[in-house]
């Protein structure tokens, strides 16, 4: 087997097809099948190749309607739209967040963005069996190596137990068998058991599914360490195993006996373990087999970084009004149990029946804020509405605005506090902050600026601050699950 080519890439920066030849070390023939692979799987897309894209540092929906892109070497950008750890053959791509611009292989800052992936990604509490769908489907042999050494480490081998009967043993007594089986010595009316049957369970490591639990261990961790992977999700390697999958048995006897405990294992965890082993074996190649791709990570770091957002900033967008400080109490008219969701209206749209009378019916959506919360600054009860923008913003006053968000998102924004208006005026809330959330790779937080939309500034509303936090504080907390001090955005 080859060596692991592992080199990092920053998601969305802009390379031609010679830079991606030259950084993996491929033929001719070999980037381009390395390329259309990387497509067919939506973490790579390909943009026009133009003075102007090149200084870009978000795609469009216009960036993506690109034609074929097969002849030439640089008639077009290859954009990693991708944020975690890919394998395609052998080699390993580490694909770190776009606003991380100063450090070209920032090691610390990607392990932290496992993490979070990990966090993130444990909500669901899904195995990542399978990449794609339909046609471009694959088995994905990395979250599933992943899933089974993480797994050995929290929660140890499989095993079976042997329950073993043992006459005057320290377990528990089996009355039953003693009384029909033991010979008793009566006195004073009452029996007195000369021998005690008792009952012990024993750990059988000698059980098929501890062997081959073991074996596959040991595989796996042998694969991830080879392509150097388990230091990024800072993992211990695990040689536990002298023995081989062939010491077991062929591939089918494995998979049969795999099934026939399945059919009588009921415990949840050894179930789904059961079933990844099985995965792993009916679908078994190497990371490094021909071009084959695997992944950890996700095309929508955009949702991570608002769910980071979320849970730091405390969103009470789902919280009934109970439960929210409000400086008055509930106002009159107000239902407690509802959320503040449900104080935003929903469109309502009128139709006429064929009398000539009209009829009105609700719909189902509405606007939805990124992140609502309520704060105590400086004596005055805030309403603070946030919006998690994964952008990298250029306002410079000597270069052209960049990278902003679009008209529709600033409206939104103004929309949001118009909806609330009404409920903060009820409520004796003070004051009323707007604000954008963007990730920065530096360790403060930047007071950016400020969007403004002069039509709705008008009505009184407030304007949309901007700020840059630094990602990898906002990681920490949300790693530890503390909350931010949302007066340190200085709003």
């Amino acid at each position: 087997m080859d060596a692991f080519v592992s080199k990092y890439v920053r998601e969305q920066q802009r390379y031609t097809k010679n830079d991606l030849r030259t950084l993996f070390s491929l033929s001719e023939e070999e980037i381009q099948a390395f390329l259309q692979r990387l497509k067919a799987y939506g973490v790579m897309k390909a943009v026009k190749n133009t003075p102007l894209q090149m200084e870009l540092s978000d795609l469009t929906d216009e960036d993506l309607a690109i034609t074929d892109d097969a002849t030439g070497s640089n008639e077009c950008f290859y954009v990693f739209t991708f944020v975690g750890v890919l394998t395609v053959g052998n080699r390993v791509i580490k694909c770190y967040p776009k606003y991380i611009t100063q450090n070209p292989e920032p090691i610390e800052e990607m392990k932290q963005t496992i993490k979070v992936l990990q966090r993130y990604g444990s909500k669901e509490q899904i195995i990542n069996m399978y990449n794609g769908d339909g046609q471009n489907s694959s088995f994905n042999l990395l979250a599933v190596m992943l899933f089974i050494l993480d797994d050995y480490h929290q929660n140890g081998l499989y095993i079976n137990t042997e329950d073993i009967v043992e006459l005057n043993g320290e377990g528990p007594i089996l009355w039953e068998q003693t009384i029909n089986n033991g010979f008793a010595i009566i006195s004073n009316n009452r029996p007195y058991y000369v021998d005690l049957y008792t009952h012990r369970s024993v750990d059988d490591e000698n059980d098929f599914f501890f062997r081959l639990h073991k074996c596959v261990v040991t595989e796996c961790s042998h694969q991830l360490r080879e392509a150097g992977i388990l230091d990024l999700f800072d993992m211990v390697e695990a040689d536990i195993s002298d023995e081989t999958r062939g010491d077991l048995g062929d591939d089918d006897y494995i998979l049969y006996r795999l099934q026939s405990e399945l059919n009588v294992q009921y415990n949840t965890h050894k179930q789904t373990l059961l079933k990844t082993l099985y995965a792993y074996i009916a679908h078994h190649r190497t990371l490094a087999d021909n071009f084959g791709i695997s992944m950890y990570g996700t095309t929508s770091f955009n949702l991570v970084w608002e769910d980071v957002c979320k849970e730091v900033f405390n969103d009470r967008l789902n919280t009934q009004l109970r439960n929210l400080q409000l400086p008055n109490g509930i106002a009159e008219g107000y239902n407690p149990t509802d959320q503040l969701i449900s104080i935003i209206e929903k469109p309502k749209w009128q139709g006429w029946r064929e009398a000539g009378q009209p009829f009105e019916k609700e719909a189902g959506d509405t606007l939805i804020p990124d992140i609502i919360t309520l704060a105590e600054i400086e004596g005055v009860c805030c309403f603070i509405i946030l919006d998690a923008k994964y952008y990298c913003i250029q306002l410079e006053p000597n270069k052209t605005l960049r990278g902003q968000p679009g008209v529709g998102d600033v409206t939104k924004q103004y929309l949001y506090q118009l909806a609330y208006r009404q409920f903060i005026s009820d409520h004796g809330i003070g004051n009323v902050k707007n604000c954008f959330l963007m990730p920065t790779e530096n360790e403060e937080i930047i007071k950016k600026g400020v969007a403004r939309l002069h039509i709705l500034e008008q009505l009184n509303l407030q304007n949309i601050q901007v700020r840059l936090l630094p990602a990898r504080k906002m990681f920490e907390y949300y790693l530890s699950k503390r909350k931010f001090n949302i007066a340190d955005l200085r709003l």
